[in-house]
């Protein structure tokens, strides 16, 4: 059994066309271990700042301050994401994020550890993130040799593995976290980082034969001309706008999950734990749909379907006091906010132009997570006041109205500019 297990496996990735290339099995590699570094470390320093201060208002603080910088930094990444050699500067920001990591976890593990670290630790990251997202995001065409029919199931996989490792992530910390302290999860993810370095170095890539992007290196002037591209593409501006929407309503779950866990549900880390890894089986479930090819139209109505179900799950778990109705609820956010993001990347990935994509995925980047930063600060200051549970039904019905409001803007036009419209049978990206 366990051998026609593996035979099962083997037969799905080789049936994956973006895994015939050397450069992005080497990618995966190295990703599939720093992203569940990642999540270990998010929950250890969420659950760190709960415990050292008990305030829902210094919790979403801490969320604030890691996402940020994204909304700051990121259109401006974007344009040097277009200038700079793509794997050299991630290496570097690989290898910063290694060192802030290491450095948290040396505070912690020496009790040196306050409230003021975790913050400027968590803007140290959010600054580093602001740069490897875009960097990454426009990589991935690079790793694949620019082949347009593997891009789409590439950044699929990454989806795929992005939301295995919230699943197996947290439950890692949470084990942690009971038997060795926050401090160790910090350090594992110091030694994920130099997993995902040792990857990057081994690649090989083929230098780019685009021509040198208009602008020269006036950073302002070719900002400019990335949002005049995005400012001409109606679809484009209507799935940004939506993602900001949902991605600010959706901060709350991550960032309020510590009071849920330990206040409402009245667990531990380990509840904790289950909560996010709950939200991690319902997105993988939705990112090995999206493996498949998807036609246009049905992306265009998941992005829509999955907004409003988003912030129905929310309210849901709003109202919930019991551990197991609770990670029903979570599951289905998972998969909502997954397939959301995932369909909104796929139909930006394949309107952009090759020049334009690290600015158009900058903007992408702000969508996603540069909202972020004011979700967990709003929801964590109205979690102070009125308590968890209305905060999370606040943001969730903000999230449905949202989607509501802006549903027909992202209905998909008849016909598309030349050289922007993907055709019919792409495939679903993440």
């Amino acid at each position: 059994m366990p051998r026609q297990a593996l035979n099962t496996i083997l037969l799905y990735f080789k049936k994956q066309r973006a895994f015939h290339y050397r450069n992005y099995r080497l990618f995966m590699a190295g990703q599939t271990l720093s992203l569940i570094g990642t999540w270990i470390q998010r929950m250890a320093m969420m659950w760190l700042a709960y415990r050292l201060t008990n305030s829902p208002f210094l919790l979403g603080l801490v969320g604030f301050c890691e996402q940020v910088p994204i909304f700051i930094i990121a259109p401006f990444a974007g344009v040097y994401a277009d200038k700079w050699d793509k794997q050299r500067a991630l290496c570097r920001v690989e290898a910063m994020a290694l060192g802030q990591a290491a450095l948290l976890g040396i505070l912690t593990l020496s009790g040196l550890v306050h409230i003021w670290h975790i913050i400027a630790l968590s803007l140290c990251l959010g600054t580093i993130n602001a740069f490897e997202i875009p960097l990454r995001q426009s990589f991935v065409v690079e790793m694949v040799n620019r082949d347009k029919d593997a891009l789409g199931n590439a950044i699929a996989l990454n989806s795929t593995v992005f939301n295995l490792s919230r699943l197996i992530g947290p439950s890692v910390a949470g084990i942690l976290i009971g038997s060795a302290g926050e401090g160790w999860c910090f350090m594992i993810n110091a030694g994920s980082y130099g997993v995902i370095l040792c990857s990057l170095l081994m690649m090989r890539v083929r230098p780019s034969s685009l021509p040198s992007p208009s602008g020269g290196h006036d950073v302002v002037a070719r900002l400019k001309e990335g949002i005049r591209y995005v400012r001409t593409q109606r679809v484009m501006q209507s799935l940004l706008l939506l993602l900001a929407i949902v991605s600010f309503a959706n901060a709350s779950l991550r960032t309020l999950a510590p009071v849920f866990a330990r206040d409402v549900l009245h667990g531990d880390a380990n509840a904790l734990g289950y909560l996010m890894s709950a939200a991690g089986v319902g997105a993988i479930l939705g990112a090995l749909f999206l493996t498949n090819s998807r036609p246009m139209p049905l992306l265009m109505r998941i992005v829509s379907f999955t907004g409003m179900l988003l912030g129905a799950s929310m309210i849901c778990f709003a109202a919930s006091g019991l551990l197991w109705l609770s990670l029903c609820f979570m599951a289905v956010g998972g998969l909502a906010q997954m397939m959301h993001t995932a369909c909104t990347n796929t139909l930006l990935q394949l309107y952009t132009d090759d020049d334009k994509r690290g600015r158009v995925m900058s903007f992408y980047t702000v969508s996603l997570q540069g909202t972020m930063p004011f979700g967990s600060l709003i929801s964590g200051s109205l979690a102070g006041i009125i308590g968890g549970p209305w905060a999370m039904g606040i943001m969730g019905g903000f999230c449905l109205l949202g989607t509501l409001l802006f549903r027909e803007k992202h209905r998909q036009p008849r016909g598309g500019s030349p050289g922007q419209a993907p055709p019919e049978d792409s495939r679903a990206a993440a």
